[in-house]
């Protein structure tokens, strides 16, 4: 009897995810390896951080995506380190042996190790984060109407560095959120005081699309009362006030960090097979060094001719590259297909009727470029009942420029533990 090879898929974000789908029910024996216990859509965090929708509407149980699957296995742990010699990974609770590994395990929030920075801001990586952000924000007005006063400014600016596409969005949907929502929930609080606060080390949003795109989300950003610090680098953060390089100083208790990201690195390899905390990878997502052990998405690093310092690290690449390094697990070795890239664009939206889309063929801004920017989100949900429920939360709030998922659900403790 035929024993199949063995596949491990290390991380169940956008590129483990589209490999395994791409194994499904072929001769292979897959298992993936996951901290949590599904997959997140990441693109749509913002709008979790700021009540649009809930979070399961952009979660998938990995249980539930391959339940009809004959080859597919699934295992919540979280890896602490790869045995490249014995062909092994090992976990807290046991270690699982194989004959290919692929590492998908993505990025997290790069906070350039600033320890004061990591444990007093927030990130938006994860499911945890967004609703923490949304937990931490909506309490912040609470106590604002109980203590009936001005006394700390911080409560009073939203701070969030970093002008990429997460940036951009946070700021366009929490200055509508101040606009639309947040009047008729407290009508006795004023919030003209209330400051919506983009930093940004770049003159302009939204640094690698097009010089149009850039101009246009500035006026965006501006038209929705956004304050756009450009040129600014924040250096620290002391739980009460952002801290930048020119000497300026923002007092806030509400601090998101959208200003970059690092390779979720698993021990197990030195430091020769990194560049910038991703994993060195050849033209066919293989590790240097290794003939059974690849790297696909956020954390692999690979140098083309069309791009000699990496790939952007974007969920279409990450797509893209599982999907041809699952054809070639397929084939012969022989018959392997280099990996690249064809850059299909990139979009950004900032706020209702405000969107920048940049096409290789065409560029469009405005109310268009929003419609395309939600079919397109709306087409990459995973579900038919997740893109139902996504659908009508948009439109209940486009029609009533309301929601009803702003809830506060933070754990409880009961003997100091956590419940």
């Amino acid at each position: 009897m035929e024993t199949r090879e063995k596949i491990i898929i290390i991380g169940g974000g956008f590129a483990g995810l589209q490999l395994a789908k791409t194994l499904n029910n072929k001769n292979k024996k897959v298992m993936v390896l996951d901290r949590v216990n599904h997959h997140m859509f990441q693109p749509l965090f913002y709008q979790v951080a700021c009540g649009r929708i809930e979070p399961s509407n952009i979660s998938f149980p990995f249980r539930k995506i391959f339940q009809k699957s004959r080859n597919i296995q699934f295992r919540l742990t979280d890896v602490k380190e790869i045995d490249p010699f014995q062909n092994k990974v090992i976990t807290d609770e046991a270690e699982f042996r194989y004959d290919k590994l692929i590492i998908a395990t993505g990025c997290k929030t790069n906070f350039f190790g600033n320890k004061d920075l990591e444990g007093k801001a927030f990130g938006m990586k994860n499911t945890q984060e967004a609703i923490g952000i949304r937990n931490h924000i909506l309490m912040t007005f609470e106590k604002l109407i109980l203590e009936k006063s001005r006394s700390d400014d911080g409560n009073w600016n939203i701070v969030i560095v970093g002008s990429g596409p997460t940036g951009v969005e946070l700021a366009g949907a929490f200055a509508e959120m101040k606009k639309e929502i947040l009047p008729r929930d407290y009508p006795y609080m004023n919030f003209d005081h209330l400051k919506i606060i983009l930093v940004s080390s770049t003159e302009k949003p939204l640094a690698v699309m097009s010089s149009e795109a850039q101009e246009k989300s500035e006026k965006y950003l501006k038209d929705l009362g956004v304050t756009f610090l450009s040129g600014e680098i924040v250096t620290d953060y002391d739980g009460d006030r952002v801290i930048m390089k020119s000497g300026k100083e923002i007092p806030s208790n509400n601090v998101i960090w959208a200003a970059g990201v690092t390779g979720n690195v698993i021990d197990g390899f030195s430091e020769e097979k990194l560049i910038r905390n991703r994993y060195i990878v050849d033209r066919y997502n293989k590790i240097k060094g290794y003939d059974n052990i690849f790297a696909i998405g956020d954390i692999a690093y690979m140098e083309t001719p069309k791009y000699p310092q990496g790939h952007p690290q974007v969920a279409n690449v990450a797509i893209n590259q599982a999907k041809n390094l699952g054809k070639n697990l397929l084939k012969n070795n022989n018959d392997w297909q280099e990996y690249e890239y064809k850059d299909q664009g990139s979009l950004a939206t900032i706020g209702k009727h405000r969107a920048v889309v940049d096409l290789p063929f065409i560029k469009f801004q405005g109310f268009l470029a929003w419609y395309f920017w939600m079919f397109l989100h709306l087409m990459l949900i995973l579900s038919v009942r997740n893109k139902l429920a996504v659908f009508f939360n948009w439109m209940w709030s486009y029609f009533n420029k309301d929601s009803s998922l702003r809830l506060i659900i933070s754990p409880t403790k009961k003997n100091g533990t956590l419940q």
